[in-house]
């Protein structure tokens, strides 16, 4: 029989807690009916122990639950009744995906959260369709780009020796002798020089690359890539569209152009400036379009 995840957890806590309050049900199975109520509550109760781990419950609150249950089960065969009893089951749950959401974004800091109106508010509007600020095209780019702005803060705090180090390795790199700069940051030395065309942003190229870490470690290395130009990190784009078909660049990458203060591999860290080799071997011919099949001209008119 397959198990309804809200209802069979509050409702295994019965079966579970009997011993724990003298005024829970307590089992009479008299009857075949009554065994198989029995039975089912029982079996349901697997798992139990999970459901009160995600709630943050412990044995010394389960006289509360026992009440609350008792008053959900009264109301199981009124609507109104049902409605605000399945208000409370979800607003439990939504509040506990909301803390949890909090502990990740602020990385267990227990000052800082976020604001329970504002949560049930647009839970809210959601729901009922009235009174929605926004679309949920727009709270979804509104969550990610918020998330990751607070993402960021933290992690200038919690790597903010890194950072300055990183800061201060573009700093001395652009004073060597050869080292040239581009926008966004970007700094470079021509290993060797192209005589081509030079990619625009919507070009796709070929390309010979070497990806480092400023501390030597070799983290990709691709030859004969095909890679789009407008399609990579920004100081990448930055780069290739000023480099012509036949050159060799030794690139310098920050992380504000880079992937700034997010941790995507093991040896790329947050704040970690890169350094690509990339010869530039060719500009992929586009496919070009095919014009509109012309009309039949009108026969003479006699």
């Amino acid at each position: 029989m397959k198990k309804v995840s809200f209802v069979a957890a509050a409702a295994l806590i019965v079966a579970v807690a009997t011993s724990c309050n003298k005024s829970a049900p307590k089992a009479d199975l008299a009857s075949d009916i009554d065994s198989l109520s029995y039975a089912f509550g029982l079996e349901q109760s697997q798992g139990l122990q999970s459901f009160f781990q995600q709630m943050d419950i412990d044995s010394t609150q389960m006289d509360q639950f026992i009440k609350g249950l008792q008053v959900g089960s009264d109301g199981s065969d009124d609507k109104s009744k049902k409605a605000f009893n399945a208000g409370i089951m979800v607003g439990l749950q939504i509040m506990m995906m909301q803390q949890n959401y909090a502990k990740q974004l602020f990385e267990g800091d227990s000052t800082k959260s976020l604001s329970k109106d504002n949560f049930l508010a647009g839970f809210i509007a959601g729901a009922t369709g009235k009174d929605q600020k926004l679309t949920i095209d727009q709270a979804r780019l509104v969550g990610q780009r918020m998330a990751m702005a607070i993402q960021s803060k933290q992690a200038e705090k919690k790597y903010a020796k890194e950072k300055a180090a990183a800061d201060a390795y573009m700093a001395a790199n652009a004073k060597k002798e050869g080292v040239q700069k581009l926008g966004k940051g970007v700094q470079y030395k021509v290993l060797k020089e192209g005589k081509g065309a030079i990619p625009a942003n919507n070009d796709i190229v070929l390309v010979n690359y070497e990806g480092k870490t400023t501390d030597g470690k070799t983290f990709d290395q691709r030859d004969n890539a095909k890679m789009p130009v407008g399609g990579l990190i920004p100081g990448m784009t930055e780069a290739i569209s000023h480099m012509p078909v036949g050159s060799k660049w030794e690139i310098y990458i920050p992380y504000s152009a880079g992937y700034g203060s997010q941790q995507v591999s093991q040896d790329i860290k947050p704040f970690s400036n890169l350094i690509f080799t990339v010869e530039v071997l060719g500009i992929e011919e586009q496919p070009k379009p095919q014009a509109a099949p012309q009309a039949a001209p009108a026969p003479n008119a006699k």
